[in-house]
């Protein structure tokens, strides 16, 4: 067994305990408080006076006082009283039933009343799930809208396309960001159909079928019924799963975890294509003054905001088996192997898609471009694409198609082999001024080879995705976007 080896007067401190990084350097403080022990167990005790309320108002034995007791304490938790008690019964459930029973003593007999532990357990992960959904999405139309911004001041900025990671026709630096955007739209689409669609499990009982309940109201099912809606109502949900077993079914889970997982692999492509244009030096992400790109190479301008984006969502895409996994064997009515995993895989889910977005928002607030080193790229390149236009130009002015292509396909091959075999700039459009040939042509070049006419209509696309896309989304989120959408200083 490895023994401790800090010193004594460390041992009983934070610095000797595992600590997430997610809430130590990544994730933010509202997101953390939502998957806090604090939310979590004050909204048991929400749900215990819900259910309270909706059993007054249906004809149980329930007093104004023993609520409003109840009310009072809601945030009132005694986290090492509840720790003891379920040192000793071993369920967490009865431990803070017992906790708040005694912070309550008039209300003790009516906590928790005809209910099983999955009626806190569950609906308060619900609540979480879709507190934490209204945490990310303005996070997320925060970063389109900047992205949005970037891709519109540069929808004409010509660049090297990439078809297999090899030089293609042009496109713009905008267009390029606009496919970005494109499934960052989709993840938008997604992340608001899991919110819309996630509802309440409500009160169900210890198999689903209100059995407790039903006897609580001696066989009226109507007011069985009314209970489930109510309660439901109280916590603020219009619609709960009408059929559940003793949980409501983790394909819950897995859909709000598809779409996340679903984020983090738009965020992985776009950030690995930020990283690739890095490392050409014709974009680059936000670098603080004194910030050091390493510690060996002082010069060096490092990736590591979009490097941290890839790592962050690379977790996020894993998670999407785990939740699908712990679906497939929730054997029957339900099984307990659950209750770990979802500990660990619905916080570090939402944790990670968090942080990664704080993360992108700062990247796509401080995006560079570099158009004299994209044009020199385009220099080495565009002579080849432009071959073709070359060769229509001659036939035009009277040359023989065939003739003109033998020709250019000679010349085309010397100017590569200088490029590949010698390391010099591409000479071909120099070696074509030299060919006699071509001389009915030469005035015509200047216009032929400039990179605006190989974009295709890639800037009034933009134009158009912007306006028809992206500004109805922006719109749609404009009032909770005042809190976002601000300059984001990162953690370390």
């Amino acid at each position: 067994m490895t023994t401790i080896d800090a010193p004594v007067e460390l041992q009983n401190t934070e610095y000797c305990n595992y600590r997430s990084p997610l809430s130590t350097r990544y994730a933010s403080k509202e997101m953390q408080y939502n998957f806090s022990d604090q939310k979590k167990f004050s909204t048991w005790r929400k749900l215990w006076i819900y259910l309270a309320k909706a059993e007054k108002e249906l004809g149980l034995d329930i007093s104004a006082a023993q609520i409003a007791e109840l009310e009072a304490a809601v945030h009132d938790i005694d986290f090492p009283a509840a720790a003891e008690h379920e040192k000793r019964v071993r369920h967490d459930v009865m431990a803070h039933v017992h906790t708040l029973g005694e912070r309550c003593p008039l209300a003790a007999p009516i906590i928790h009343l005809g209910a099983t532990s999955c009626y806190v357990g569950d609906n308060t992960d619900l609540i979480v799930l879709k507190n934490g959904l209204e945490l990310l999405l303005p996070r997320l139309v925060a970063v389109i809208k900047q992205l949005g911004s970037f891709a519109k001041q540069h929808k004409s900025l010509p660049i090297l396309g990439f078809t297999h990671l090899q030089p293609a026709q042009l496109t713009t630096v905008g267009k390029r960001a606009s496919l970005w955007l494109n499934d960052l739209l989709m993840d938008e689409r997604a992340l608001s159909r899991a919110k819309d669609d996630l509802r309440f499990r409500g009160v169900k009982g210890t198999t689903g079928t209100q059995a407790s309940f039903l006897q609580l109201f001696k066989g009226d099912g109507e007011k069985v019924r009314a209970l489930d809606k109510r309660v439901a109502e109280l916590a603020g949900f219009d619609k709960r799963y009408i059929v559940t077993g003793q949980t409501y079914s983790r394909k819950v889970d897995l859909e709000v975890i598809s779409a996340l997982s679903g984020l983090g692999a738009t965020v992985h492509k776009m950030c690995s294509d930020i990283r690739i244009l890095a490392s050409r030096k014709e974009l680059e992400e936000p670098f603080e003054v004194s910030q050091i790109g390493s510690s060996a190479m002082p010069y060096k301008r490092n990736p590591m905001r979009s490097e941290r984006c890839c790592a962050l969502a690379r977790h996020l895409i894993t998670l999407h088996a785990n939740a699908a996994n712990t679906h497939a064997v929730q054997w029957l009515e339900r099984t307990l192997d659950d209750s770990a995993n979802r500990r660990i895989t619905l916080a570090e889910a939402f944790l990670t898609a968090d942080a990664t977005l704080l993360t992108l928002l700062n990247i796509c607030q401080g995006l560079v471009v570099y158009p004299k080193v994209i044009a020199r790229h385009i220099a080495q390149e565009l002579p080849f694409m432009a071959t073709e236009n070359i060769i229509m130009a001659m036939v035009q002015a009277g040359g023989d198609r065939q003739v003109c292509h033998e020709k250019i396909r000679v010349l085309s091959h010397e100017a590569g082999a200088q490029v590949k075999q010698h390391g010099r700039d591409n000479d071909l459009i120099e070696r074509v001024k030299k060919d006699g040939y071509f001389a009915p042509i030469i005035s015509q070049l200047d216009k032929i080879l400039d990179a605006s006419t190989f974009i295709g209509r890639a800037p009034e696309q933009v134009d158009e995705f912007l306006d028809e896309e992206v500004d109805p989304i922006i719109a749609k989120y404009a009032d909770s976007l005042i809190n976002v959408d601000k300059p984001v200083a990162l953690n370390i």
